[in-house]
């Protein structure tokens, strides 16, 4: 009888490891999605409103086919439609979304920015190659025909900004070190406005639209420009040595008001952090005389504020100008009058301002923020004379991207929750309405998702951080986990489907792999956003030190802590500085993470310093050089890689702008070498946040494939692939 228990045992053992092996590990857990499923939604950006009628206008990248879509108000949620007709996955973005005044128009840029070789993007490996442009579309024609108004190829990320003239007619970019003007009805072409030394760029129309003001970058300083339509030479404001930026021009054309910071200094030593104090001048337009209105401190958390960057400045009504600093350590919104004076503070509390927009009067700021909601963003509206600010959204959601309609009746912002993914919304008394839901697939599986918990943890020395836990519905046994590390760094995982496209699909994968029976830990890790300047700006951190590997060894310990998560199988994943992250937790401690997906990480920081000088110049000569270098290499995974023996997938795009490709070429040299189990996934032509759907789906699929390999069965992975 036991000899006959023990064959049926046998066999069922058999039964089921073949069933295993035959059948996606997503039919044996809880979830009943995939990949493509949760990542299926069309993801909404560039959201923008026309300044004088209720048209709002967006893009939408369903499965990678990118286009632009409006709606009106007040009834957005039963107008929203789309405009152009793309049909192809074929990673050409759509970027700098414009709607002219009057709502007509549409105008954007396809395609992206150019590489070193003044290539723009091409994952689709056209024989024709692609191009970076600027096209215009009625939006009410019957037949919306894209109007070519001339080549773009600007030359780094994020790069586009597309500016139209107040009277709807003319648009003017920045590509190439020039500016260029078109007419908005495509029937005259692209032309450089003026011959200018140095890189021109941030062109801002006057309000009359006679005059354009701009940016010209000039290595070691910066001037604010005037072109005027009707002159013939460019005019300067308050010329110095040092760097000045962001010109905002006064509702009269008046005024420009810009920020100016120090101009370059040579040979500073890299290692320390230096406080990078500014000021506020203000010009006049016509003769260009200048003074300082306003000037920080020379403290650390007095240095200009990225995390708005220069949205936050604005002109307001009544002689105000809005701008954000960190001061006090929190990232906040003050006005200040144009005469100068003390300034008032808008937003106090312990939180972080992100998102900010003036009203359509311009006599109130509506903006994103974690006040109350430390892991959310909601909208909140304040007056630009100060007050208590007012809470627009609020509960279990995520909101950003706010916008008013030139009647100052309707706030529309993009929005999501923890199971259902970003849409556009119009906020109403009671909450928010979601514009365009036909859009979502009807399949795509909210209901199977899992709202993850909020913890709160800390590192080794102390440092509290913030994590979102993913857990499997009805698991049983003991489960594998997993630690997420976002990129940037400077970012914040939400409780919620993320504002930004690359951590939208993140998450969209974290919901995947909790689905297939795994703990997922998200880690806000120092560097982040939204805790404080102080938590952003952590010392001995990147090149200088990597502190910031300890908050990862905590998530793990955290998940380890887990009474259903085995310790002895834990992974981690990640893209860019997470790819990095990654890199360091198997090259560091292999003891605790036994496999791990980089997605286009770091891998020597002191490339960056000597080949790539992101952090300095070493041609400069600075005192600290040969220190600085080596500082560099002992923070990189490659000085650890004799330890490593954990088995990682690796992949990355061979076009990629942010994290040179050979940095995983030279990896991949170091693990083969120390007979360390890999496997690559290269894209050729693509970049760094993948252009195309399909490339995010195969690259997604292969991480959940690898970790159920190498966590779950516990296979071997080949040492040379």
């Amino acid at each position: 009888m036991k000899r006959n228990q023990a064959s049926v045992r046998a066999s069922l053992c058999s039964f089921f490891l073949f069933i295993l092996l035959i059948c996606p590990i997503a039919t044996l857990a809880q979830g009943s999605f995939t990949i493509e499923q949760v990542m299926s939604s069309p993801f909404p950006s560039e959201l923008t409103a026309s300044t004088h009628s209720n048209r709002v206008a967006w893009v939408f990248d369903a499965k990678g086919v990118r286009n632009v879509w409006v709606a009106d108000g007040p009834d957005f949620v039963h107008t929203a439609r789309q405009v152009t007709q793309y049909r192809e996955d074929d990673g050409q973005p759509i970027a700098s979304l414009r709607i002219t005044p009057d709502g007509k128009t549409v105008v954007y840029a396809l395609g992206t920015e150019l590489n070193d070789a003044q290539e723009s993007a091409n994952p689709a490996s056209w024989t024709k190659g692609a191009k970076q442009q600027v096209f215009s579309v009625e939006v009410d024609a019957k037949k919306a025909s894209p109007q070519l108004l001339g080549d773009m190829g600007c030359a780094e990320e994020g790069c586009e900004d597309i500016q139209i003239s107040p009277d709807g007619k003319w648009a003017v970019w920045s590509a190439k070190k020039k500016l260029w003007l078109a007419s908005v009805d495509g029937k005259k072409q692209a032309k450089e406005l003026a011959v200018v030394r140095g890189s021109a760029e941030q062109a801002k129309w006057s309000p009359d639209g006679k005059h354009i003001a701009f940016v010209s970058q000039r290595e070691a300083h910066s001037l604010i420009a005037i072109y005027d339509f009707d002159g013939e030479s460019i005019r300067y404001l308050a010329p110095s040595v040092d760097k000045d930026s962001m010109p905002r021009w006064s509702p009269d054309g008046k005024s420009i008001v810009f920020v100016r910071t120090a101009g370059i200094e040579n040979k500073l030593p890299l290692i320390p952090v230096r406080p990078k104090p500014w000021s506020l001048w203000i010009a006049d337009a016509t003769t260009g005389a200048g003074h300082p209105m306003w000037r920080s401190g020379d403290k650390p958390d007095d240095s200009l504020p990225d995390l708005t960057e220069d949205g936050s400045l604005n002109f307001a009504v009544g002689g105000r100008i809005v701008f954000a600093s960190e001061q006090d350590g929190r990232n906040h919104l003050y006005s200040i009058a144009i005469t100068g004076g003390s300034p008032a503070l808008l937003t106090p509390g312990d939180f972080d301002v992100e998102d900010v927009t003036l009203s359509a009067d311009k006599s109130s700021v509506i903006y994103s923020s974690n006040q109350d909601d430390v892991d959310r963003r909601h909208l909140w509206r304040v007056s630009v004379g100060g007050g208590t600010p007012e809470a627009l959204t609020r509960g279990e959601t995520v909101e950003w991207s706010p916008v008013q309609t030139s009647d100052g009746n309707s706030v529309v912002c993009l929005g999501s929750t923890a199971t259902s993914p970003a849409m556009p919304y119009v906020v109403t008394s009671t909450g928010r309405d979601m514009i365009a839901s036909r859009a979502l697939p009807g399949d795509f599986p909210s209901g199977s998702l899992v709202a993850p918990k909020q913890v709160i943890f800390q590192s080794e020395d102390g440092l509290t951080l913030h994590g979102q836990l993913f857990l499997p519905r009805n698991a049983t046994g003991k489960i594998p986990g997993l630690v997420f590390m976002h990129g940037g760094p400077v970012r914040q995982m939400l409780l919620g489907f993320h504002y930004m496209d690359y951590y939208h699909n993140a998450y969209a994968e974290n919901e995947y792999l909790a689905s297939r029976g795994y703990a997922v830990l998200s880690v806000n890790y120092r560097l982040g956003i939204m805790y404080g300047r102080a938590f952003r700006e952590a010392p001995n951190t990147i090149w200088r030190g990597a502190a910031e590997y300890k908050d990862v060894v905590a998530a793990a310990h955290y998940l380890q802590s887990l009474p259903q998560v085995d310790s002895e199988k834990i992974g981690l994943w990640g893209g860019s500085y997470g790819g990095f992250l990654t890199a360091m937790g198997l090259a560091r401690n292999s003891d605790i993470f036994k496999a791990g997906v980089d997605f286009h990480g770091v891998h020597d920081w002191s490339v960056f310093l000597t080949q790539e000088p992101f952090f300095g110049n070493l041609s400069l000569k600075p005192p600290d050089a040969d220190a600085a270098v080596k500082l560099a290499w002992e923070s990189s995974p490659d000085a650890y890689v004799s330890t490593w023996k954990s088995p990682v997938l690796l992949i990355h795009g061979d076009d990629d702008r942010n994290v040179p490709f050979n940095q995983t070429v030279d990896l991949v040299q170091r693990l083969r070498q120390q007979r360390v189990g890999f496997e690559q996934i290269v894209l050729p032509d693509e970049i760094h946040g993948f252009l195309r759907w399909k490339d995010w789906i195969r690259a997604y699929g292969a991480t959940a494939d690898f970790f159920d390999r190498t966590l779950k069965r516990g296979e071997t992975i080949a040492t040379d692939n």
